[in-house]
This record gives structure tokens, C-alpha cells and sequence, in this order.
């Protein structure tokens, strides 16, 4: 899965010796799966290893990995370049946005990779985001929208002429779809 260079692993050591002691390294993604993911590498204290992660166990550390981004980290490598001035930890992961790991995942978990690949992109241009609510049981999407979408004046044709057909046409499993914003004008709107 994690592919950890020797020099990577010699660096991890003499970082975590200034550590308190029971501390490790946590790999982590953001937003995997989506255009906008990205990787990284924390210390990770013992008591924040979580019940889902995974351990992997090299000489004299760990390194935790949450179990729901492991196919994301496929081929993913950790290497420190050096030269003569500095020191650089590298680490690439060249599956983090893939969503072709979403096959088997829940309806919920479709639409939230798709929103975040299709509409946030264009949303954000205007300074506004949309996240899933919930899917309820009679297959109704409850979506919010926040940022520069709130106040907006052009919500209702972007929640009709763009969201909810494109949500209706990729999954015809979704009978509707319900705004779940408070678009009345006031403190919480954006503009």
C-alpha cells in the first residue's frame, strides 16, 4: 500500500525521538476521490488512533491510516530528497483522486463524490459550495447550499436548471430533490 523509502523511515525515527513517547505517523486524505483531494503526513499520539485505522509497522514507528482511504493510497510512496542545503519529505499518492473505488459504496456516498466532482468545481467559481444532507428512504436527495450561494439571487435556477437535473439524470434512483437552505436574507447569508 505505502511504500516507505529507507532514508524516509531514518527521518521518521529521528522526528519522533523529539516526540512524547507512544507518537507515530498518521497518513492522511482529504476530500479522496474528488478533484480537490489531498494527502498528507501527521504525527499521530496514541491517543488519537482511531478504531478504524490501520496500522502498518515499521522499524521503531507506526504509521495509522483510516481503513477508508487505504484503495486511495495504492502505489503511494514516502521518500525524503536531500541535497547539500536542505531536506525535502515527499509523498505520492496517485490514486487519491480516483473514484473508481466508489463502485461498491453507498447512493449517499455516489452523490457526494459526484457533487464534489461535477457542481462544487463551478459553484466555487462564484464562491459557493453544495453538500448532501441525507437520502431518505423514499430516494428524496435533502441538499444545503452555503458560501456564495447563500443570498443568491440566481438559487432557483441553479438548484432546478443545474443541480437537480444533473442528480436526476446520474441517478434515476433520486425522485427528488429538496434544498434544505435558509436562503431568506439576513446574518447567515454570504453576500
Amino acid at each position: 500500500m505505502i511504500t516507505v523509502s529507507k532514508n524516509a523511515q531514518k527521518h521518521f525515527q529521528s522526528l519522533l525521538l523529539k516526540e512524547p513517547s507512544g507518537t507515530h505517523i498518521r497518513v492522511f486524505v482529504i476530500n479522496p476521490g474528488t478533484i480537490s483531494a489531498e494527502c498528507g503526513i501527521a504525527y499521530c499520539p496514541k491517543n488519537e488512533v482511531e478504531e478504524e485505522d490501520v496500522q502498518l509497522t515499521y522499524d521503531q514507528f507506526f504509521i495509522y491510516v483510516n481503513k477508508d482511504i487505504i484503495p486511495y493510497l495504492k502505489n503511494a510512496e514516502i521518500d525524503i530528497l536531500i541535497d547539500n542545503i536542505s531536506s525535502q519529505l515527499t509523498l505520492k499518492a496517485p490514486y487519491i483522486k480516483n473514484n473508481n473505488f466508489k463502485k461498491s459504496s453507498s447512493l449517499e456516498d455516489k452523490i457526494k463524490c459526484f457533487l464534489n466532482q461535477e457542481i462544487n468545481p463551478q459553484l466555487s467559481m462564484h464562491g459557493g459550495q453544495i453538500e448532501l444532507i441525507e437520502v431518505s428512504e423514499k430516494k428524496v436527495a435533502k441538499i444545503r447550499f452555503s458560501g456564495g450561494c447563500n443570498g443568491c439571487s440566481m438559487i432557483g435556477l441553479t438548484l432546478k436548471e443545474t443541480v437537480e437535473k444533473k442528480i436526476l439524470n446520474t441517478f434515476p434512483e433520486i425522485k427528488k430533490v429538496l434544498d434544505d437552505t435558509d436562503h431568506s436574507h439576513g446574518k447567515h447569508s454570504f453576500y
